[in-house]
């Protein structure tokens, strides 16, 4: 068996919600290749520098395409990976086979950060806890990321990127919404219209042509998500802090979004 799999019942729903695990599958069957791979080794070691990860308790919530959760093993921290897609776990499948990562190493339950059963369970439990552009995308944000908080035990770090807030996000949001309501062909169709758009948006905003990505990823994987995922949420820094802070949390390292929508990222300590 490749993975440790525990299924649970998931509370979460939502009429209307973007396929992540089939754009992620997409991306590990068709993007991920050894130049890739090896960006995302090197984004994850600057992320986690200064934190011990050997033998260290690590829980990665929301997995998609199983990269951060295949490192994290890779650097000899004991993984637990939760989400709610199946499809996710054959990304992270192909993901861990590219990394030459022994399998065994991984526990994977299809589980929801909502679901408090779970929260309950593994509760003040991992040294790490690490969500990247997921509690956003849960239809309850709030809740999402308190219940992240709570899994932390003192001493560890919670490591978060969440959509900052920007005067276009409304805009977005409707954009993401229409997309899931559409047949196939229209989504195809929206994904061409904003390619340019998007393309141009960011290369304008960052002075880098928006192919040369970090961490592994690839443009247009990216942009399938972001013209569909829904649900989805956004906070200004200072609100992400004041959601964390009372939990005991003290911010270590904050990264601002590279473009007015992007994600915020966040490494706190639980004092």
């Amino acid at each position: 068996m490749f993975l440790a799999i525990r299924s649970i019942r998931i509370r979460y729903v939502t009429k209307r919600r973007f396929a992540f695990g089939k754009n992620w599958l997409s991306y590990t069957k068709r993007s991920l290749n050894g130049p890739r791979l090896t960006k995302a080794v090197e984004a994850f070691e600057r992320l986690f520098a200064g934190i011990e990860l050997k033998g260290r308790s690590f829980l990665d919530v929301g997995f998609g395409q199983g990269l951060t959760t295949a490192i994290a093993a890779s650097k000899g921290c004991k993984v637990m990976a939760i989400d709610i897609d199946p499809d996710n776990i054959k990304a992270l499948q192909t993901t861990a086979e590219a990394l030459g990562l022994d399998p065994s190493l991984i526990q994977v339950q299809v589980a929801s950060i909502l679901d408090e059963s779970l929260v309950a369970r593994y509760q003040d439990h991992f040294d790490i806890v690490h969500s990247w552009g997921v509690l956003h995308h849960t239809g309850q944000m709030e809740t999402a990321i308190a219940n992240t908080c709570r899994m932390v035990r003192r001493g560890g770090y919670l490591i978060i990127a969440i959509y900052n807030r920007h005067w276009s996000s409304p805009f977005w949001k409707g954009v993401k919404y229409t997309y899931n309501i559409c047949p196939g062909p229209i989504q195809r169709l929206m994904v061409l219209v904003f390619y340019p758009i998007v393309y141009t948006a960011k290369w304008l905003v960052t002075g880098k042509d928006p192919k040369l990505k970090d961490r592994g990823m690839d443009f247009y994987h990216d942009l399938v998500d972001w013209v569909g995922g829904y649900p989805y949420e956004y906070a200004s820094i200072d609100q992400v802090r004041q959601m964390v802070e009372p939990y005991g949390f003290t911010a270590v390292r904050i990264r601002p979004a590279g473009v007015p929508t992007g994600c915020n990222e966040f490494i706190f300590r639980r004092g």
